[in-house]
């Protein structure tokens, strides 16, 4: 249920917060009070195109922002939510926001997230259903009817059985679509893998092992060089007159003389020791260094074949020995595949075929339940709109079977109505009239109270040529689906307004020369003055009149 509406800054409205309770909301007010812009506030979140001239005057910016009570239908809107990679819902709330500024710019949150116009309105489509001047209708949609057909005739697990099934027969048909290819096609992609397969495998590749091979590689290209160095530095070191050890042994003797003079120098000639002692050691470790490198033209040149191998197989088939393994693995599959091409062809053939069968089979037991089921859902509807003031209409579904399967099986359907007798049945998108429109969306709902999964329904000016003991009726059905689902109605008829659960009445007031729309909840002394107002006067005979109405409706 929508728990909590906050506008700011839209048309008349400055900062309205309006709480909602369950069952039956009815709003009310004179004309031009600004009852629409709930409605169009509603619209904006459900992903209406925004209009900057709904902006207040004087503002930068405006926003909408929804609270949503979630019952046990919310897994489809946890589903949206993960799946568009949006915060869960707190609480089991749902919170959706949109804000839009005199610059163009265009947000849109759900549970604090940005989001896109298109994932509000798809998270909206499961949430409310609004009939009225600019609906948001969801049982316009061929797609959506059918899917209320199957769900007042039971057929939902049937009916996902069947998309099961279409999605594993699609699967199959990839997977052949992905074998069959002419004999030429067919004969390069074989020759191409066995390439592949080849160069790959007969290279016997060991990423660990390789790695050594290239550092070994480096250093044996380098070896006259590593030799050239290691005698340079020896010479330095002991080889030569003035080498570092000769110029050491000569200090050692000049230390050793200053303390024989000075005890206290003993210190210095301990320091010679260790230096002298570290440059014999990096003389023998040189030595040892020099003698482990091996110039050897011939294992050089079968490093180099090596390392060059490497280099062709990473630019042919990807940076690094690791995916040039992996290439090399799937190369295989594709090839094992090809070369059994026809085997599993044959197996693919003889898997869609009975799975073919069995779609068929599925789609007319559908088709079949779903033709049992139109006269039933037509005839209920029929009942409803008889109550609504449609005396002589007609209400119709059109059962077309087409050639090709979908998701849903193998049919489309259309709700028709006629009106007026003597009229033909039309597609009831084509109906003109709003108010018609609304009655008999109010008595599919009726009917359908129990199957509908949408929880909120809005009705905008549903009274539209309604009148009398129909009024009544319009009262009494929005009140038995309040039953199972939260409905908000803006209205005129106070026969109506009287069998709410709760009454909201819009009105203008002037603040610093500023024109402020508010609505305000009301309690039974409040409810019965505004349904005395909307029965034509504040009279005696009207205020009675109003007091008998809300009356009846609390018994």
């Amino acid at each position: 249920m929508l728990s909590t509406l906050r506008i700011k800054n839209l048309a008349l409205v400055s900062d309205l917060t309006l709480s909602l309770p369950a069952g039956f909301n009815v709003i009310t007010g004179e004309t031009g009070a600004g009852k629409s812009i709930i409605v169009g506030a509603l619209n904006l979140l459900l992903g209406e195109r925004a209009d900057r001239t709904l902006l207040r005057a004087g503002c930068d910016s405006c926003s909408v922002e929804a609270v949503f009570e979630l019952g046990p239908g919310r897994g489809v809107v946890e589903k949206l939510l993960e799946q568009n990679g949006l915060e869960p819902c707190a609480d089991k709330q749902l919170i959706l926001k949109r804000v839009f500024t005199s610059a163009g710019a265009n947000r849109q949150f759900a549970n604090g997230s940005p989001t896109t116009l298109q994932v509000l309105a798809a998270i909206g489509q499961e949430l409310v259903d609004m009939h009225g001047p600019h609906e948001h209708q969801s049982l316009l949609q061929p797609a959506r009817q059918l899917s209320i057909l199957d769900a007042f005739a039971g057929l939902k697990p049937a009916r996902e059985k069947f998309a099961s099934l279409l999605r594993q027969s699609h699967e199959l048909e990839a997977q052949k679509a992905a074998l069959v290819v002419d004999e030429r096609d067919y004969a390069r992609q074989l020759d191409l893998l066995r390439f592949q397969v080849n160069d790959i495998s007969s290279a016997k590749l060991q990423p660990a092992g390789e790695e050594e091979v290239e550092r070994e590689f480096k250093r044996a290209g380098n070896a006259a060089r590593l030799l050239e160095l290691c005698q340079a530095a020896l010479n330095l070191l002991s080889d030569q007159d003035d080498s570092l050890l000769r110029q050491a042994g000569e200090l050692g003797r000049t230390l050793q003389a200053l303390q024989r003079l000075d005890p206290a120098a003993a210190p210095l000639c301990a320091a010679h020791e260790q230096a002298a002692a570290a440059w014999t050691e990096l003389q023998s470790a040189l030595r040892r260094y020099a003698d482990s490198v091996e110039v050897d033209p011939a294992r050089l040149r079968q490093l180099e074949e090596r390392v060059n191998l490497l280099l062709a197989l990473r630019r042919k088939y990807g940076p690094t020995l690791d995916e040039v393994i992996a290439f090399g693995a799937d190369a295989q599959a594709k090839l094992r595949n090809l070369e059994g091409r026809d085997a599993e062809l044959a197996r693919l053939n003889g898997e869609l075929e009975k799975l073919r069968q069995y779609l068929l089979d599925s789609a007319r037991e559908l088709t079949s339940q779903r033709r049992q089921a139109i006269p039933r859902l037509a005839k209920a509807a029929m009942q409803q709109l008889r109550g609504l003031g449609f005396q002589q209409s007609l209400f119709e579904i059109n059962l077309r079977t087409g050639p090709y399967f979908t998701l849903t099986g193998l049919d489309e359907i259309e709700f028709q109505f006629a009106p007026n007798a003597g009229e033909p049945p039309r597609p009831l998108r084509s109906i003109a009239s709003s108010g018609e429109m609304s009655r008999v969306m109010l008595a599919l709902k009726t009917v359908l109270a129990a199957e509908d999964e949408i929880p909120v329904l809005i009705f905008d000016e549903i009274d539209s040529n309604v009148g009398g003991e129909t009024a009544a009726v319009v009262g009494g059905k929005m009140a038995e689906i309040a039953r199972r689902r939260q409905v908000l109605c803006i209205t005129h008829l106070p026969a109506v307004a009287a069998v709410a659960g709760s009454h909201f009445v819009v009105t203008k007031r002037t603040e610093a020369g500023r024109t402020l729309s508010e609505i305000t909840p009301l309690d039974r002394a409040q409810r019965v003055h505004e349904i005395t107002r909307m029965l034509g006067g504040q009279t005696a005979a009207a205020r009675r009149h109003a007091e008998d109405l809300l009356e009846r409706a609390s018994q």
